[in-house]
């Protein structure tokens, strides 16, 4: 068994960041399935917000309300108002930790236009911003030296909760195979997100729920797990995420005909409008027949009235991912687009500080969670571009403050050594030795299909009925699945197993609360119920476990402080 004052589950930015708060005060270790450099937080590409003082006329209240109203008023403004607060000196600090931001003629933080934002207030450095501000902090996590241990390539398995107190979890060591305890005072998960459920997606293999999972088994309820965020500009057939900078650079969204289509749907933001009213708005184009390609399937980012200095100056990334996945020259033609899964809005119910919840109003002890995997609720039914990088610094930073002073006045509480390590073996066994004939990569194939096409960018209740049905039958399949490879170092099939065991779990939560939420409202978008319901839906979804698998929904109220519903319009 290891043992810290606190362990922190997640290498990106939020995990780092809480991290480098605490470390040299307490006995900090990081657990993480990939070495942290590879943490999805470096996928981020565009920006990360913040009203700084070089855009005339922007403000902190202007950035408040620009999220509140990109969340769909579900959000709750309370943090929100924290998240936008915060932003000028989180970027500022970030600028001393060494984080190469562009810059302007002046030597100014450059900042560019994105979607629902009403001034330009995303600082970037190219299109690589969260590889800039992951590698920033990395590099001074490395700094630190042994202050802060970290464990790369470990598999989280189970989450130790006791009585209100959270204890441990129980964690796989991919090289050896071997399970292992590791007890802490105070446990933080920042395990990201769970797009991995869908087929179309811009999250990275890793993005498999498993921290969700980890806390909804150990019977922490998830929190608007239906609010699932489209991004428009997925390159096509891959989802592999091309920036919205692209549009906050100029770039347009055009049909089959040429038609740039976002005039019909947002007519004072254009292309610049929030990620979920572009999705749709693409998906109508496609669904109504003005997509482009051989099957209609897809519609075209159109860069090149750009020209290529700026293109390669501003928007490289972007480039070399159309030419290098399907060798689209982006200077010369327009690249095939589609909407992709990419963000999770939902997750683990934690306050402003971060602790989570066990329920409506308890908090559970010394558990904590931040970046995507939490629900802090400071996107609600829709995150706006740059706000999720600035989550994972405000937050993460809140995180190890909070965990700082808990873990000081906390003593280590006992953890049945033997009992949890048998829990965690016996799941993995059952895995391991089964004699069925089931393929884990049909069932995931399926699965992916089923959550992209059923419950994607436009839902009703008879493609979720059908969903629901389908989810099932993939988990009763999944316990006849084969795991071919029965060795104990880098049982990569072992892991997979693990996750898809995750993904089956949270899908069906997703699915039953988008059933249950009879309205649409962010990226939640249903054909049976269009209109947003104020009277009867302005609460968040909480979903329970019971004893039999099944789950339970109960709400909760948002947390409304300055800015009264009113329609969303752009």
């Amino acid at each position: 068994m290891y043992s810290h004052d606190v362990v922190i589950v997640g290498s990106g930015l939020a995990g780092l960041r809480a991290a480098l708060e605490m470390a040299g005060h307490l006995d900090v270790a990081i657990i993480s399935k990939v070495y942290p450099s590879r943490s999805h937080s470096g996928a981020a590409q565009g920006g990360v917000a913040a009203a700084l003082s070089n855009m005339d006329g922007d403000s902190v209240e202007a950035h408040t309300y620009d999220t509140v109203k990109g969340a769909d008023f579900i959000g709750d403004q309370d943090a929100i108002e924290i998240l936008c607060s915060d932003a000028p000196r989180t970027i500022i600090e970030l600028e001393h930790y060494g984080c190469a931001f562009s810059r302007t003629d002046e030597n100014k933080i450059a900042q560019r236009a994105f979607g629902g934002h009403s001034f330009k207030r995303a600082c970037y450095s190219a299109d690589r911003t969260g590889h800039a501000l992951l590698h920033t902090l990395f590099e001074q996590s490395m700094k630190r030296g042994a202050e802060l241990q970290i464990y790369s390539e470990w598999y989280v398995t189970r989450l130790i909760i006791e009585d209100g107190i959270c204890r441990g979890v129980v964690a796989l060591d991919i090289k050896t195979g071997k399970l292992e305890i590791f007890h802490a005072k105070t446990i933080l998960f920042a395990t990201g997100g769970y797009g991995r459920a869908f087929k179309i997606t811009s999250n990275a293999y890793a993005n498999t729920g498993d921290g969700i999972t980890a806390a909804y088994k150990a019977g922490i309820p998830l929190q608007d797990m239906e609010f699932v965020q489209y991004h428009p500009t997925g390159l096509y057939e891959h989802g592999i995420l091309l920036s919205e900078a692209a549009r906050g650079e100029g770039g347009y969204l055009i049909n089959s005909d040429g038609d740039r289509f976002m005039s019909k749907y947002a007519p004072t933001k254009m292309e610049l409008g929030p990620r979920d009213i572009v999705s749709r708005s693409e998906q109508t184009e496609i669904n109504e027949g003005r997509g482009a390609g051989p099957k209609k399937d897809y519609v075209l980012l159109d860069l090149r009235h750009l020209g290529k200095a700026k293109i390669m100056e501003r928007l490289p990334q972007i480039y070399h991912l159309a030419k290098d996945f399907i060798d689209v020259d982006a200077i010369k033609d327009p690249v095939p687009i589609q909407p992709t899964a990419h963000y999770s809005m939902g997750g683990i119910p934690a306050d402003n500080d971060c602790q989570v919840f066990l329920n409506e109003t308890e908090l559970c002890k010394g558990f904590f969670a931040a970046g995507e995997c939490s629900c802090i609720s400071v996107h609600g039914a829709n995150r706006l571009g740059t706000n999720s990088l600035l989550e994972a610094l405000v937050f993460g930073r809140r995180a190890g403050k909070k965990m700082l002073h808990a873990t000081n006045e906390m003593k280590f509480s006992p953890v049945n050594e033997k009992k949890e390590i048998s829990a965690a073996k016996l799941e993995i066994d059952k895995l391991l030795y089964n004699k069925g004939s089931e393929h884990l990569a049909s069932i995931r194939e399926e699965l992916q299909e089923t959550m992209t096409y059923k419950v994607g960018v436009y839902r009703n209740a008879n493609d979720m009925e059908q969903a629901q049905q389908k989810v099932n039958e993939l988990k009763d399949r999944f316990t006849r699945v084969k795991v071919s490879e029965k060795g104990k170092n880098f049982n990569v099939n072992i892991q997979e197993a693990l996750e898809l065991s995750h993904m089956l779990e949270y899908s069906e939560l997703i699915v039953a609360g988008a059933k249950a939420r009879k309205e649409s409202r962010g990226a939640h978008s249903r054909d049976d119920y269009p209109n947003r319901d104020d009277e009867n839906w302005m609460k968040h979804t909480l979903v329970f476990r019971q004893p039999d698998g099944s789950c339970e929904l109960k709400y909760k109220p948002v947390r409304v402080t300055r800015f009264e519903p009113e329609e969303r319009t752009y």
